[in-house]
């Protein structure tokens, strides 16, 4: 999410199986899908992503890219601040929540374990230290610090991953995670004490809808994928972006980014609880109608689901780059013809940035292969060992 209300260095951004998939989140797999692409049979055995999650990740991170592109033309545009606040209740919240649904099987074992440090903590060394050079570079100021204690505009996401995850163990057994959960994002919004050091505000109030992702089951996405519910979601969004055009001149903004405490704020301490129950309140109700809306089949733009890690930390290089260039200074991009040219243009790009193309170059930063850093697993080596020996066997009876 994009800070605008932070100071200038620091504009802060800002959604699992076996097979750790390009964006952070393990890939969605669904058993029950046995047709490939084409409705070709699947290999027996095979587990076949489930095009709802990568629809709703690709919709959800292009989400993130617009949001972040009408942070500098919005201006004091009622109505553009009001469908800003609505698409910041719930597109973060529901990346984490799916985030969240596929970390259920985490267990900390090695291997999970080496897919956490590759997929999120290492992509996060990297571009905590590119985002400020990057800054130093071409907004020509070379006394940016680095810090990989305070993540910089949009990579708070990673450390709230790895801490999310992490976690998990504890999530699937206590008895109710959920109310734990929300109690303690209520005391991360009355304590500014904790201070910036890893976004932990962030990490503390967006921390009920990961663990809501952990409880969640196939059913209660089926649940919200009716014809019923795609109904009612259009004028809940109505209403939604109603009451946000409503709220704009009473209500502060930064409250949706879960970033700050209520004292921070300027709010009273009480304010906070119930900000964060409200808040919450309103994110699952837009994020059940925004999962209503996602197809269920596959898309165009399935695929790219795949690759919305990529979109997220890349796209971040073209805004951040437009702002010290000049790029959002025209006048005429802050008329209404200027704002949706900015929209459509932060749809292509996200959308290219989730390419096979582009995986490929920045694979090495943003899904590293580190082999030669992690010791042999002996499970694994015994069951390469087995599949070995299996295979040598069905040779010689072939023979």
């Amino acid at each position: 999410m994009t800070d605008s209300l932070r100071p200038q260095g620091h504009d802060r951004a800002p959604l699992p199986p076996p097979q750790q998939s390009a964006d952070g989140v393990p890939s969605p797999r669904s058993p029950q899908n046995t047709k490939t692409a084409g409705d070709r049979p699947a290999p027996t055995g095979a587990k076949q992503r489930d095009a709802f999650f990568d629809n709703a990740k690709y919709l959800a991170i292009v989400l993130v890219a617009v949001g972040h592109a009408w942070e500098p033309v919005k201006g004091d545009s009622r109505l553009l601040e009001a469908m800003y606040t609505v698409v910041y209740t719930f597109h973060m919240p529901a990346f984490i929540v799916i985030s969240g649904y596929f970390s259920r099987s985490f267990d900390a074992n090695p291997t999970r374990i080496k897919r956490l440090i590759t997929g999120v903590a290492v992509p996060y060394v990297i571009f905590e230290a590119a985002y400020p050079l990057f800054k130093r570079w071409l907004d020509n100021d070379p006394g940016q610090e680095i810090s990989l204690l305070d993540p910089w505009y949009l990579t708070w996401f990673l450390v709230a991953l790895f801490i999310w995850r992490l976690s998990t163990p504890v999530w699937k057994a206590v008895r109710w995670p959920l109310p734990l959960a929300l109690g303690i994002a209520m005391f991360g919004s009355v304590s500014p004490q904790i201070g910036d050091d890893l976004d932990l505000q962030r990490v503390l109030q967006f921390l009920p809808f990961f663990v809501l992702g952990l409880c969640l089951k196939p059913e209660h996405f089926q649940m919200v994928q009716t014809r019923a519910m795609r109904i009612a979601a259009v004028p809940v969004f109505a209403v939604a972006l109603a009451v946000g055009w409503w709220a704009v001149p009473r209500m502060n903004t930064a409250w949706f980014y879960h970033r700050d405490s209520a004292q921070e704020l300027g709010a009273p301490w009480w304010a906070g609880p119930i900000m964060t129950l409200a808040l919450f309140g309103c994110s699952l109700l837009l994020t059940a109608c925004f999962f209503a809306l996602v197809p269920r089949r596959r898309t165009w733009f399935t695929a790219l689901g795949e690759g919305t890690l990529y979109g997220y930390l890349l796209h971040g290089f073209v805004v951040k780059g437009g702002d010290y260039l000049g790029w959002f200074e025209p006048a005429w991009l802050h008329s209404a013809g200027g704002k949706i040219f900015v929209s459509v243009v932060a749809v292509i790009g996200v959308t290219l940035l989730c390419t096979k193309p582009v995986r490929s170059v920045f694979r090495f930063a943003v899904e590293p292969r580190m082999e030669w850093a992690f010791r042999r697993d002996a499970a694994e080596l015994a069951r390469q060992r087995e599949k070995r020996e299996g295979s040598t066997a069905r040779e010689k009876v072939d023979a």
